[in-house]
C-alpha cells in the first residue's frame, strides 16, 4: 500500500477529515469510513496531548494515516505529537520561509532538523528507534497552513523550503488578516486566493483546501480546481448536520400531517 508521502509526491488526490471530539470512538468510526488521512485538531478543540495519543493509536490501527494540526509552530509541541506516533503535522500560521523551516526542523532529526531524541510510542517505546529514524526522514509529512496575507506575500519562499510536502489554505483567517473576516467575495480576498493559485501552480506545489461543509458538490469542485490534499468537513458537522437534516425531514413529513 502506498504511503501518504508517496501519494503526495505523485500529486495524487487524497481526502481526509478533521477530528475535534477527543473520543476514540469518533476516530474509529471515521478512520474506518475510508478517508486517506485524519487530522487530530489541537488548535481549535479541547483535545489534550494525552487524548491525541489515543486518537492517533486508534486511527493508525484502523488503517488510516494520523496527522495532527498543532496549536502553533512550536518545536516542543511538534516533537511531542510526533513522539506520540503522528505520521505528520499540519502547522498553522506559517507566514515566512523561516516559519516553514522551523516546522520542518521540528519534525526531523539532525542533521536535517533539530528535533530532540526521545523514546516513546513512535520509537516502539525504545525498541525500534533505528527503524523510526529512517522512517521519519523518508515518510514523515509536513503540511503548512497559508492563512495570513503575510504568508501570501512570502509564498514562494515558503513553498520552496525542502521538507514542506503540501500546503493548505485557511480562507477565513486570510480574510481576517485583510480586515474583512468571512467576506470571501471581497476583492482583496479574491486577489489573495488567485495569487496563491498562480504561485503554487508555477512552483508545482501540492495545494490543499479544507471543504468545511459536508457537501459532495463542494468536494468535487475543490478537486476540479486542482486541490490535491483535501480535508472534507469535520466530525461535529457530520454529526450535527445529519441530526438537523433528518429531524427537519421528519418534522416536515410527519408532524405536519
Amino acid at each position: 500500500m502506498k504511503s501518504l508521502k508517496t501519494k503526495l509526491r505523485n500529486r495524487e488526490v487524497t481526502i481526509g477529515s478533521w477530528i475535534t471530539i477527543g473520543h476514540p470512538v469518533i476516530a474509529e468510526i471515521m478512520a474506518k469510513a475510508g478517508f486517506d488521512w485524519l487530522t487530530v485538531d489541537m488548535e481549535h478543540s479541547a483535545i489534550t496531548l494525552h487524548q491525541a495519543q489515543h486518537l492517533i493509536q486508534v486511527i493508525e490501527l484502523a488503517g488510516c494515516v494520523p496527522l495532527v494540526r498543532v496549536g502553533k509552530n512550536d518545536a516542543n509541541l511538534i516533537k511531542r505529537v510526533m513522539d506520540a506516533g503522528a505520521h505528520g503535522v499540519i502547522v498553522p500560521m506559517v507566514n515566512s520561509k523561516e516559519d516553514a523551516e522551523r516546522a520542518v526542523s521540528a519534525v526531523k532529526y539532525p542533521p536535517i532538523g533539530t528535533r530532540g531524541v526521545g523514546l516513546a510510542r513512535a520509537q516502539g517505546y525504545g525498541a525500534a528507534f533505528e527503524a523510526y529514524k529512517e522512517w521519519v526522514e523518508q515518510e514523515s509529512v509536513v503540511v503548512v497552513q497559508i492563512e495570513h496575507i503575510d504568508a501570501v506575500n512570502n509564498l514562494e519562499g515558503i513553498l520552496t523550503v525542502n521538507g514542506v510536502d503540501a500546503f493548505i489554505i485557511g480562507p477565513y483567517d486570510i480574510s481576517g488578516s485583510l480586515g474583512v473576516p468571512g467576506d470571501f467575495e471581497h476583492r482583496d480576498v479574491v486577489d489573495a486566493l488567485k495569487r496563491i493559485k498562480y504561485i503554487s501552480k508555477r512552483l508545482n506545489a501540492l495545494s490543499g483546501l479544507h471543504v468545511i461543509q459536508p457537501e459532495i458538490e463542494a468536494l468535487e469542485n475543490a478537486i476540479e480546481q486542482g486541490y490535491r490534499f483535501v480535508a472534507y468537513s469535520l466530525d461535529i458537522l457530520f454529526l450535527g448536520n445529519a441530526c438537523r437534516n433528518d429531524l427537519r425531514i421528519f418534522k416536515t413529513k410527519c408532524l405536519s400531517k
